[in-house]
């Protein structure tokens, strides 16, 4: 059975609380002495590009075409519509933590869900049960190769 809504409020609720509360205990996993440098210059600037000309050639793209790019890039074609909110952006940006890639209020760090990243952005097209990951570096077989040949 499905859970609802509110059983999953009470779930986030509780990680939350194991998060703040293990962090903590354990405090960070940073090297002693580690001081983080960006915040005493980042200097943030916020444009938009214009995309007019990759949602001209979006559109101009069959649906096989469409279903084939969505294979191999899940849901970017939704970014084409957000606006980015240049507050938001700017007030987040203030708070993110580049050393754990994760915002961090006060003594607690914090990575949004994939829901809450939709509910900033306002885009409610992104599959939230599918796995979203970057694509790594993988070494071709020859430089594997090369590798265990020397």
């Amino acid at each position: 059975m499905e859970k609802g809504f509110l059983d999953k409020v009470k779930d986030n609720a509780a990680v939350q609380t194991w998060s703040e509360t293990t962090q903590r205990k354990k405090s960070d996993s940073l090297a002693k002495g580690y001081i983080l440098e960006s915040w005493d210059f980042t200097c943030i600037s916020v444009t938009q590009n214009s995309l007019q000309e990759l949602k001209e050639i979006w559109d101009q793209w069959n649906d096989e075409v469409k279903q084939l790019f969505y294979s191999g890039y899940g849901d970017l074609p939704y970014l084409l519509d957000i606006k980015v909110d240049k507050h938001l952006f700017r007030a987040l940006a203030q708070f993110w933590n580049p050393a754990y890639s994760c915002f961090t209020f006060g003594g607690v760090d914090l990575v949004p869900t994939m829901e809450e990243y939709m509910a900033l952005l306002r885009c409610s097209k992104i599959q939230v049960d599918k796995a979203y990951s970057r694509a790594v570096n993988i070494p071709t077989f020859l430089k594997k190769l090369m590798n265990i040949i020397g």
